[in-house]
Formats: C-alpha cells, structure tokens, sequence
C-alpha cells in the first residue's frame, strides 16, 4: 500500500502531462531503498523470503513513477531527477555493493549493509518531510499526498513488530522514526487542509510558474481564476484574474 499510495498523484501528473511543484525526491530515495533492502535480503538470506518480494515489487513501482515523472517534468526537473538518479542509484548504490564485498569481511557484510538500509530506511520516511516548507509557505496541501503519508505511518508499526519479533533491529528500529515523522506529516496535512490561502508570488517562486487547480486527487487548491489549468509555459499566469 506504501508503495501503491502515490498512484492517484501519477495519474494527474500523466494526465495533465506536468508534474506541477510535485518532487521527485520521495521516489528516488525509496527506488534506492528498495534495492538496498534487496541487496540486505540476499546477503542475510535468512528469513529474508518477504523483504525480497516486496521490495523487488517496490523497484518496479518506483521505477514507473520515476519514469512518468521524467517523461512529465520540465527540463529543469528532469535534470535534476537524472543528476539525483546517477549520484544515488547508480554510483551510490554501485559504490556500496563493490565496497562490501570487497573491501568487508564476510562476517561484517551483513552489519555494514545493515546500518546502510537503516539510515536509508530513515530517508524514505522523512523524504516527504521537505514538502511541509512549501505547504506552509503557500497555505496549501495540494502538493503533500496525505494518502503516502497515512500508509508509511501503517507501513512502520507492521514492520516494526516483524522486525522485533525477528530480533533484526536493522529493520525494527527505523520504523520506531518513521512512525513519528508519518504523524508529523498527518498533523500538518490536517492544520492546512481547509486553507484556501495561497500567496501566488511565493507560489510563483517555487514553481516558476502560477498553477491553477480546481481538484487534484482528494485536495482541493484555488489560487486564481478557478476555472482554469495553467500549465508551465502554456497560459499567461495572470489569466483568469
């Protein structure tokens, strides 16, 4: 479900072929958890069946959603998406496996590559985390997924206790984290949720661009002419007022 949560937000972004102010960040660091999380199933192999299957599904999912995105975005963020791509999921990534296993011991591998998907593990729940400045800024929970939110916080109380009743702290802890930063996430959404206050120069400024929007998923947005959709370098933003 954490991994299917964002489907709505795809849709929009493949429907209105823009991806607005929505980031790719919460997507990259999850596709890099996921492989992480492959890579700390093979090694331990040991009770290791779920944490490869899930997360061989979570790699494909992420893959799509950051495909969409690329193929959405504006040349700026598709970018800075690649940039992120290649210095995290290929050097990062590539760089951790070879050093583990050659330059590790094998009775240390598995410690080592522990702590890696522990602290990554911790991203992935307070990634989503960079959108409250822009929430705040704008008075507005458009671009903050409440849904992804919701099923993280779900997501780290399951594998919590199957971590803990493992005894594989690697997984327990992290998710004690992830719990709170999902709660933090949750009390934000509600705070602005019926806010229709939005300053279009901050907005503006974030974006580089003015967005119009009647309805995107469960959130509601209005900031000018509210029967029109400005897309990025299609609409003059002042129309509609």
């Amino acid at each position: 479900m954490v991994f299917l949560a964002p489907v709505p937000t795809f849709y929009q972004i493949y429907k209105k072929k823009s991806t607005e102010g929505f980031q790719s960040i919460p997507y990259v660091v999850a596709l890099l958890s996921a492989m992480l999380w492959i890579y700390y199933a093979l090694a331990k192999r040991e009770h290791s069946f779920l944490l490869l299957t899930i997360n061989t599904f979570g790699v494909g999912v992420e893959s799509l959603y950051i495909a969409i995105f690329l193929v959405c975005a504006s040349h700026k963020a598709r970018l800075s998406t690649i940039k992120l791509l290649v210095l995290c999921n290929v050097f990062g990534f590539g760089g951790m496996v070879v050093s583990t296993l050659y330059l590790t011991k094998a009775s240390e591998r598995i410690s080592i590559i522990g702590w890696v998907c522990l602290v990554f593990n911790i991203g992935v729940f307070a990634s989503p985390l960079g959108i409250i400045k822009k929430v705040i800024e704008t008075r507005s929970v458009a671009f903050m997924p409440l849904s992804l939110s919701f099923f993280l916080s779900l997501n780290a109380i399951m594998w919590f206790f199957y971590g803990f009743l493992l005894n594989d702290y690697y997984i327990a802890l992290p998710n004690t984290l992830g719990f709170l930063f999902g709660i933090v996430q949750m009390v934000i959404y509600l705070i602005y949720k019926n806010s229709n206050e939005v300053d279009p120069k901050k907005l503006q400024e974030l974006n580089g661009h003015i967005i119009d929007i009647v309805k995107m998923g469960t959130n509601t947005m209005v900031i000018s002419g509210p029967n029109q959709v400005a897309n990025s370098g299609d609409e003059n933003p002042n129309n509609g007022k």
